[in-house]
């Protein structure tokens, strides 16, 4: 079992308790789990959700008040869409959840905030890195870092790299995509790098040849494209199809090795992306023990391997799913409380380590998280960089010696 530390549980005694009447009366215990399983971001949906279960697997018990009771996930589909997102959680609400998990995707997290936050029901992302999740919402933390920080350390990954004219490409409409990109562009042209073109495209977009065509004229050194998995390949593949061979750079979620998988690993060799997590950084013994775990609760089940994109190679989110759920658990048991405003207390007081690293959350519920991964694809599957921090400090190594 994975082992979860975390300094809030001495405060325990201190905190409010809710009367057990709120619970069901199988003495269960509803967390939500709000991703997208269909949709444009179904399949990170699922890797998140995947994520979720595991923890609850490893861990499906919670204490309160010394009575120990069953943690159920009740699970929904928010389809990758803003107006189904508040119907879902609508749903979560009616069903008496404590909490939440998710959402993979910003902007179908921040259509459900206020429906949580009205409920009075805290609410955890696993990866959505736009800043407005939070902003303005109470009830909303997140365990990863923000789009303007990942945008900063792609900004300044590319001019240390040399590039000095770098096209962007992203979606119109989408949060993620859209600010990440802006931050990036921000970034880059105050650090003196220039902007080539910037292409924008629509959802469930499936020829880029038009927007690929003002690139290649525009003649970037490199490319910038926020999106989605399911993007991805589609703008790798069409890129190198048509001759453009400047190197192509992205976010977090563009560390998923379906995208080497669809897109082909030589189309894909030399990609970057920025991510939360790698699998093959062994400097966390917590980390190293749920790899191994992971690993091998994936492959014992085919719809598992293919709900993970058809391999057992571990994502950032799935990783940070698992914190989010620990994270709930440890606030429930460290707060003696399931009452939503107690328990969103407790989430704010949580200080400890977890799979991604030591998790502490600011006044406006995002976790304090200050390095970034930096990968690269090479033969065939994402490779370790370097890792970036806030102020310019880096560690690097050979990608070659980090993965096999």
């Amino acid at each position: 079992m994975i082992s979860v530390i975390c300094a809030a549980a001495m405060a325990a005694a201190t905190m409010p308790v809710m009367s057990m009447t709120a619970l069901a009366a199988d003495d269960t215990i509803k967390i939500g789990v709000f991703e997208p399983q269909t949709g444009e971001n179904g399949g990170g949906g699922l890797q998140e959700l995947q994520g979720a279960r595991y923890a609850n697997e490893i861990r499906p018990t919670v204490k309160v008040d010394g009575k120990e009771y069953k943690v159920e996930l009740d699970e929904v589909d928010n389809k990758s869409d803003k107006t189904e997102a508040v119907t879902a959680a609508q749903k979560l609400v009616a069903d008496k959840v404590v909490a939440v998990i998710g959402s993979y995707g910003s902007g179908v997290s921040i259509a459900a905030g206020p429906t949580f936050a009205d409920a009075k029901i805290p609410a955890i992302g696993a990866s959505c890195t736009n800043p407005q999740v939070t902003s303005g919402c109470d009830y909303y933390f997140r365990v990863c870092f923000l789009d303007p920080f990942q945008g900063s350390v792609m900004a300044q990954y590319a001019f240390d790299s040399g590039y000095k004219n770098v096209a962007v490409i992203d979606q119109i409409g989408d949060d993620y995509s859209t600010g990440l990109a802006n931050f990036f562009v921000k970034q880059f042209q105050t650090l003196g790098g220039a902007i080539a073109t910037e292409q924008q495209f629509q959802t469930n977009q499936s020829d880029f040849k038009a927007i690929l065509a003002q690139v290649k004229a525009a003649n970037a050194d490199a490319i910038f494209a926020p999106s989605s998995i399911a993007t991805a390949p589609l703008i790798i593949k069409q890129a190198r199809e048509m001759g453009i061979d400047a190197p192509i750079m992205a976010g977090d979620t563009w560390y998923n090795q379906t995208i080497i998988d669809n897109a082909g690993a030589e189309n894909t060799e030399g990609t970057v992306v920025s991510t939360f997590f790698d699998e093959n950084d062994d400097s966390n013994p917590v980390a190293t023990d749920f790899v191994k775990g992971y690993k091998e609760w994936l492959n014992a089940d085919k719809k598992r391997i293919e709900n993970n994109g058809g391999n057992d190679a571990i994502v950032g989110n799935s990783a940070l799913c698992f914190d989010t759920y620990n994270v709930i658990c440890d606030a429930i048991e460290a707060g003696n409380t399931i009452d939503g405003e107690a328990l969103k207390d407790a989430i704010s007081k949580i200080d400890g380590d977890y799979v991604t690293g030591h998790i502490t959350f600011n006044e406006t519920g995002d976790a304090n998280k200050d390095s970034a991964y930096i990968d690269i694809a090479k033969d065939g599957k994402f490779q370790f960089l370097k890792i970036v921090t806030v102020g310019g400090g880096e560690s690097s190594t050979e990608a070659a010696t980090e993965a096999e």
